[in-house]
């Protein structure tokens, strides 16, 4: 019989539960007892959620205290050496160290889960030997077991992901790290065997990346090991986020099951199954419902591919789950209540997607008749939306038309623009900037609720988000910075904020989903065309620029992160919707230029993550990703001077498509990595503005003179002094007040110590 399953179920909670919990623990408000507790009880409800709707295999081991990877990392005793670890479960405060630093250890890298925006703490591998510090799936499914009478599915990260994402060896190394961790991972598999565990879900989305015959090989061994070690352990080889490479090779794994991505993999797992089909052996995960969208499914659709799926699998070996991990979801429509009718019918959270499930793996198990209401019930909506007057702008629709057949650029080459920048500005060697947002105090977020609830007039408003441009423009210039910002006081996130004054967009009142640790976003919906409707930042910027002699940058989000960074239609290509938004901004650059604004960023921190993971489709994004950042800031003038960022990505492989943004300054993360992008530039001559980040601002840390000197000195032996800037990794919205002067203030330290030793060598 055909059953249901999920890879994975949202942390944070319906009100963001397990975010407060674990704030209210860094700040001491909370003990560790009682943090247990309630993190507990989150857990318990979301099992109970699952096993309520109808689910058959409840995924556990998907929670975890900040991050999966982490997990795995404690889990196995990799530790850094820095966090002064003594062995024996790993404790609170140095798993929380290692995601965002101590008083006297950086924390630990972080970076971009596959093209999703989630972010994961890349493990550090190092000399000491890796020890089962406790099994916690084990511990996982005797909770859901015992407190539910749930057999659940316990997931781990495979060894052959964790080690393509780990770093701090040498890739000769490959296989004697794993030949260091898989006697672990069999002494897991086996306690759970041991424990009666019916499947175990191991996630290997590094299958669906391009693969050598080494790690097919590696897989091999892997697996082999595992199906000796725990013969009648059922395994699912669980793939998402795209179609699997080498699937031949893949489905004759001894495994029990495969697990493949049927919606952003459907193209090629499809084509796959129809050539080679499927082993008679397997059971196969299809998943049909995405696990990253929002939308509600067209079911219709759906059950096409589920029953010629059943052609080639019978559906006694079929599970219909979702395509990867709920993780990147909000928790559910139901409190969604400001929403047009149009616009929530068409959505489906995480526990709507439950539904959705359930209701397909009963159409497989009893004929469509069955649930004919809730499919056509689910069809309407989706048309509804479909034939919305908002997804159907045809001035939009032209000019995007007329956008795609252009070629945009600026009028003058960058050498030239150089010169003519840098005699109006007059800047010193190694200019000093920030990249936008300042602390954002309790006092700011009260003000702007107060404002949102209509409790405070635009003018009171207005009048107090210029007194915290007043404060912050006084502070930088004490502070010695060379071009200032407003500091985005009147912002509650940088999508969020040019949605809210774009026509296209819609907002939710809790859709929120996990970004890094405790860091939560409500990325807008873009759920149709994409039109300007007026100025969006130039009062702010204007006024802050009012207040000093030196530059003020604007600051702008570019089309590729508002896209990368929001929910979006499926209707239509990326590719279009990026140039709606790019036409979009093209009309504030150029509003900021007319009110006398000179250097405007346009930030791009999310272009990396759209990367797709296929290496045959990555150029052809990169293409239209450039082109679109080229078209929101092409008509410029060789004065104004473009700035963009980006952070916590690999930019290694695409250095020629930054390059070929062609932005006047680029800023780039470089801290956090402990300075490892610099090799990029040491095999790749960059001709542009660029600055590296010289401290993590993620961390509340704050770094000494020596430290950011050390870093400025290592990216000027690849980088050239003229074109350099200093600036801290990213926004410091996050940071507090005290922290935030010391670091600023230390990093202009650094700054005028490198131009002392420089200035005669330029």
């Amino acid at each position: 019989m055909v059953k249901s399953s999920v890879l994975g179920y949202p942390r944070i909670g319906a009100d963001r539960e397990w975010k407060k919990a674990i704030e209210a623990f860094w700040s001491g408000k909370l003990d560790e007892e009682a943090l247990h507790s309630q993190l507990q009880q989150i857990r318990l409800n979301h099992l109970r959620k699952q096993k309520e709707k109808g689910i058959d295999l409840i995924p556990v081991n998907d929670f975890s205290y900040y991050d999966h990877i982490l997990d795995t990392a404690a889990m196995f005793g990799i530790i850094p050496q820095r966090f002064a670890y003594e062995g024996g479960a790993v404790p609170l405060s140095v798993y929380y160290g290692m995601a965002r630093g101590t008083k006297d250890a950086a924390a630990s890298e972080m970076t971009k889960w596959f093209n999703t925006n989630y972010h994961y703490i890349v493990p550090e591998l190092g000399g000491t030997a890796p020890v089962l510090t406790e099994n916690k799936p084990l511990t996982a499914y005797r909770e859901a077991k015992q407190h539910l009478g749930i057999e659940g599915k316990p997931v781990i990260v495979g060894p052959l992901t964790f080690l393509k994402l780990s770093k701090g060896y040498d890739k000769s190394e490959t296989d004697a790290w794993l030949d260091r961790l898989l006697p672990l991972y069999v002494q897991v598999l086996q306690e759970l065997a041991a424990e009666g565990v019916q499947w175990v879900q191991i996630d290997e989305p590094i299958i669906v990346t391009k693969l050598s015959d080494d790690d097919i090989q590696r897989l091999n061994t892997i697996y082999s090991k595992f199906a000796s070690a725990v013969p009648n352990l059922n395994i699912m080889l669980q793939t998402y986020f795209e179609s699997v490479e080498r699937y031949s090779d893949i489905v004759s794994l001894p495994v029990q099951g495969i697990g493949l991505d049927f919606v952003h993999g459907l193209s090629g797992n499809l084509k796959s199954l129809q050539a080679q089909g499927f082993p008679a052996d397997k059971i196969l995960g299809a998943g049909v419902i995405d696990g990253r969208g929002i939308w509600k499914a067209s079911l219709r659709e759906k059950l096409p591919l589920l029953d010629e799926l059943a052609e080639i699998v019978s559906t006694d070996r079929l599970i219909v789950q979702s395509s990867c991990s709920l993780l990147h979801v909000p928790v559910t429509t139901e409190r969604e209540t400001k929403l047009s009718s149009v616009l929530k019918n068409a959505l489906a959270f995480a526990e709507e997607k439950l539904d959705e499930i359930v209701l397909l793996t009963k159409a497989m198990a009893s004929g469509s008749a069955e649930v004919e209401t809730e499919l056509e019930r689910s069809e309407h909506a989706v048309q509804a939306l479909r034939q919305s007057e908002e997804r159907n702008r045809r001035e939009v629709q032209e000019a995007v038309a007329s956008i795609s057949v252009q070629q945009p650029n600026r009028s003058r080459p960058f050498a030239e623009r150089y010169a003519a920048q840098q005699a109006k500005w007059q800047l010193p060697l190694f200019p000093t900037t920030t990249i936008g947002s300042f602390p954002q105090s309790a006092e700011v977020r009260k003000a702007r609720q107060l404002w949102r609830k209509g409790e405070w007039s635009n003018e009171q408003y207005s009048e107090f988000i210029h007194e915290q441009i007043d404060i912050w423009i006084r502070h930088q210039e004490e502070i010695g910075l060379d071009v200032l910002v407003h500091g985005e006081f009147e912002r509650t996130d940088m999508v969020e904020f040019f949605g809210e004054k774009l026509a296209g967009f819609a907002f939710t009142q809790n859709g929120w989903v996990q970004s890094y640790g405790s860091r939560c976003v409500k990325p807008p919906v873009i759920f149709g065309d994409v039109a300007f409707t007026g100025d969006l930042t130039v009062e702010e910027t204007k006024y802050a620029q009012s207040k000093t002699n030196r530059p003020v940058k604007g600051m702008l989000t570019g089309p590729i992160t508002i896209m990368n960074w929001s929910f979006v239609r499926e209707d239509i290509p990326r590719e279009q919707i990026a140039y709606q938004l790019a036409y979009a901004l093209r009309q504030e650059v150029e509003a900021l230029e007319k009110a006398g604004i000179g250097m405007i960023q346009v930030d791009e921190p999310a272009v990396r993550e759209g990367l797709p993971l296929k290496e045959e489709e990555q150029d052809g994004y990169l293409a239209w990703a450039v082109k679109a950042f080229r078209v929101a800031t092409c008509t410029v003038q060789e004065t104004t001077q473009i700035h963009t960022h980006m952070c916590y990505c690999e930019f290694h492989d695409m250095i020629d498509s930054i390059e070929a943004m062609d932005a006047d300054v680029i800023s780039i993360e470089t801290s956090r990595s402990h300075g490892e992008l610099i090799h990029s530039f040491e095999a790749n001559t960059y001709r542009l503005g660029i600055g590296l980040g010289v401290y993590d601002i993620h961390s509340p840390r704050v770094p000494s003179v020596e430290e950011m000197t050390g870093m400025i000195e290592r990216a000027l032996r690849v980088l050239d002094p003229k074109l350099f800037w200093i600036n801290p990794d990213c926004g410091l919205k996050t940071r507090g007040l005290e922290e935030t002067i010391a670091s600023l203030r230390n990093m202009v330290e650094a700054t005028k110590n490198a131009r002392e030793k420089h200035t005669a060598a330029v």
